[in-house]
C-alpha cells in the first residue's frame, strides 16, 4: 500500500505544471498561430477551433478573447498596422527627412507582399468592414506626426503618397507575382514597376 501511494505521487509530481498566461501574453499567442494559418490557408480559412489548436489551448479561450473569428481578423490587422508603423518610424528616427519615402515604403511592401496583409485587407473589405480602415488613417496620422511643421499642401501631398503606396502594395501583394508569372515576367516585376512608380529605388 505504501509502494502504491509512493508511485501514485511520482506519477503525479511528474506531470508539468501548465503556466497561466498573462491576458496579453494569451492574445498574442493566439494571433502568432492565426497569422501563421493566414499565410498557410488565406483569411476566408480561419476558423476559431483551427486557431486555438495550433495555439494549443481550448476553443473556449478564444472564445473569451476575442469572441468571433472577425474580431480575430480585426486584431491581427491592427497588430500587422502597428508593427510596420513601429517599424516606419524607427527606420526614420534615424534617417534624414529627405529619405523617409525611400525607407517608408519598402517595408510597407514587405508587410503586404510577405506577411498575408494584403490577403487579410482585402478580406476586410470583402466582407464589409471597410470601417477598420480607420486603423490605417490612425496610422498614417503616426506617421505623420513628426512632420508637423509641413505645410498644409506638403502635408496633403504626403498624404496622397502614402494612399498611393497602400494601393500599389495591396496590388501588388495580391496579384503581383502570379500576374508576373502569367505574362512570363520576373516574379518581383510588378514591386519594381510600383516603385518607379513612385519614384523610388527597387529593394
Amino acid at each position: 500500500m505504501a509502494l502504491l501511494t509512493k508511485m501514485s505521487i511520482t506519477k503525479k509530481s511528474s506531470v508539468p505544471r501548465r503556466t497561466r498566461r498573462s491576458p496579453e501574453a494569451a492574445r498574442a499567442n493566439i494571433l502568432a498561430a492565426a497569422q501563421a494559418l493566414l499565410l498557410e490557408k488565406g483569411p476566408q480559412a480561419l476558423k476559431l477551433t483551427d486557431v486555438a489548436a495550433r495555439a494549443g489551448i481550448a476553443h473556449a479561450t478564444v472564445l473569451h478573447h476575442f469572441g468571433t473569428i472577425a474580431d480575430v481578423h480585426t486584431a491581427l490587422m491592427e497588430r500587422m498596422i502597428r508593427d510596420l508603423v513601429g517599424q516606419i518610424q524607427a527606420a526614420h528616427a534615424t534617417l534624414p527627412d529627405a529619405t523617409l519615402p525611400a525607407t517608408g515604403a519598402p517595408l510597407l511592401f514587405d508587410a503586404f507582399e510577405q506577411k498575408g496583409a494584403a490577403r487579410l485587407a482585402a478580406w476586410l473589405e470583402l466582407t464589409g468592414e471597410a470601417r477598420r480602415h480607420t486603423l490605417v488613417r490612425d496610422a498614417v496620422r503616426s506617421v505623420l506626426e513628426g512632420r508637423k511643421d509641413r505645410s498644409a499642401k506638403e502635408l496633403a501631398a504626403a498624404q496622397d503618397r502614402i494612399l498611393m503606396s497602400i494601393v500599389l502594395a495591396v496590388g501588388v501583394g495580391l496579384f503581383g507575382r502570379s500576374l508576373a508569372e502569367a505574362l512570363g515576367r520576373p516574379p518581383g516585376r510588378a514591386r519594381e514597376l510600383a516603385q518607379e512608380m513612385l519614384k523610388l529605388d527597387p529593394p
